[in-house]
C-alpha cells in the first residue's frame, strides 16, 4: 500500500508514510489518511523516507493537509526526503509553510 498511517504514542501526532510515486494516483488514499485521523490530532509528519517521486499534485495534497490542519497554526513536518524531493520542495518554497527535517 503506498499511503501508510499511524498514530504515535502521544495520541496526537498522526504519521503519514508514502511508499513509491507520490502523485495525482495516492490523491484518495492521502486525503483519507488525514481526515479520518480523528479530533485529537493536533500535529502531522509526512514521512517521505520511501518515496520516490513528487509533482505538482502532491504539492496541493500537502497544501490540502495544510489548511486541514488549521493553515499557518498547523503543525506539520515533511522528513526524510531523499535530495530529488527536498529539491522540489525548495523550489517550490514549502521550507516557508512547512517544517522540513
Amino acid at each position: 500500500m503506498p499511503i501508510q498511517t499511524s498514530l504515535a504514542e502521544d495520541g496526537k501526532t498522526l504519521v503519514i508514510r508514502i511508499e513509491g510515486r507520490f502523485d495525482f494516483s495516492t490523491h484518495q488514499a492521502f486525503r483519507d489518511s488525514y481526515e479520518h485521523a480523528g479530533p485529537k490530532v493536533t500535529n502531522y509528519v509526512v514521512d517521505l523516507s520511501d518515496t520516490t517521486y513528487l509533482d505538482s499534485s502532491a504539492l496541493g495534497m500537502l497544501l490540502l493537509l495544510r489548511d486541514h490542519a488549521g493553515g499557518d497554526s498547523a503543525r506539520i513536518s515533511i522528513e526524510n526526503c531523499n535530495s530529488d524531493v527536498r529539491r522540489i520542495l525548495s523550489i517550490s518554497n514549502f521550507e516557508q509553510l512547512f517544517a522540513i527535517k
